[in-house]
């Protein structure tokens, strides 16, 4: 009787055991295809085409880190494909090699410069990294500018532009600036002023532009204002007043849906140094981001879907 119930127990352990391990293997199995829906299955093809690419560069001179790029995009991946469920267009327009990404900017937070980012690590084929022009100010905040530069984010001086054109990099330049991040609501998808600078390096270093329209990020947060005082007052470049800040969840974007255009490249001549023709260029980039930007809010049906 003794051996018997021994080996019954045994029985039910083993039972129990197999239970368990069944119940492990399905629990990874969700997690894997939970993962898979959010960062694809060719996630880490995609994470190791860059680790590559860049061994083969040879160290960076602004201090990435192709790994640390990778845990970054699992951690914001959900972002992209979840959260703000982006929808992208003519991404085949990205040209290999050196090139300028000139994008409208907006939205009060950066996230637009965070999906573009994404957008090319995830749905370009192959993927990219892109190299962002950060403001200068961006650098002076306490753990945020290592966290940039492992990122490969520089910030967006000429030298440094420059230097990355000449490695071949893919630049994101948002030539609207502080101005354009912080428009209130009242002038969303309305094109502020461009800056020169990026112009001038393209002729110098003869590099494509490619426009590209962000359409979403003006409805994440809506700004009724600006604090220009209170701006000043804490070293800020703006204060933007969004309500939506105000309430229990509101510090979370809304969930809005993103819709990217990448244009054909553009391809200019001339003197860097002759104002009128880096002005005339200026104005056909902001013209025709302008467009596609008009484009993509003449096809949207809703902000959110």
């Amino acid at each position: 009787m003794i051996v018997k119930a021994s080996e019954a127990a045994e029985s039910m352990s083993a039972r129990w055991l197999k239970r368990v391990v069944g119940l492990a293997a399905g629990a990874r199995r969700v997690a894997d295809d939970l993962a898979a829906a959010t960062l694809g299955r060719d996630f880490e093809q995609r994470a190791q085409h860059i680790r590559d690419h860049y061994a083969r560069m040879g160290d960076d001179p602004f201090g990435l880190d192709p790994e640390f790029t990778r845990y970054g995009a699992m951690l914001t991946g959900v972002m992209h494909r979840r959260y703000f469920r982006t929808e992208v267009h003519g991404i085949e327009h990205v040209p290999p090699g050196r090139a300028l990404l000139i994008a409208n900017h907006s939205g009060q937070i950066p996230i637009d410069g965070l999906i573009l980012a994404l957008t090319l690590f995830f749905d370009a084929n192959p993927p990219r990294l892109i190299r962002a022009m950060v403001e200068k100010w961006m650098q002076t905040l306490p753990f945020i500018a290592p966290l940039i530069a492992r990122l490969g984010q520089v910030v967006g001086v000429p030298d440094n532009c420059q230097r990355l054109l000449e490695r071949d990099e893919l630049i994101l330049a948002f030539p609207e600036g502080v101005r354009g991040i912080v428009k209130p609501y009242t002038r969303r998808y309305q094109l502020e002023d461009f800056g020169q600078g990026f112009m001038r390096l393209a002729l110098a270093t003869r590099s494509p532009i490619v426009p590209v329209a962000v359409i979403g990020a003006e409805e994440q947060y809506i700004s009724v204002g600006n604090l220009e005082w209170a701006a000043r007052a804490f070293g800020l470049p703006a204060l933007p007043v969004v309500p939506q800040l105000m309430v229990p969840g509101g510090v979370l974007p809304l969930p809005t849906k993103y819709r990217i255009y990448f244009g054909e490249p553009l391809k200019f001549e001339g003197d860097p140094a002759d104002e009128r023709t880096v002005g005339e260029h200026v104005w056909l980039v902001r013209q025709t981001v302008q467009r596609l930007l008009m484009h993509g809010l003449e096809r949207r049906r809703s902000v959110f879907f």
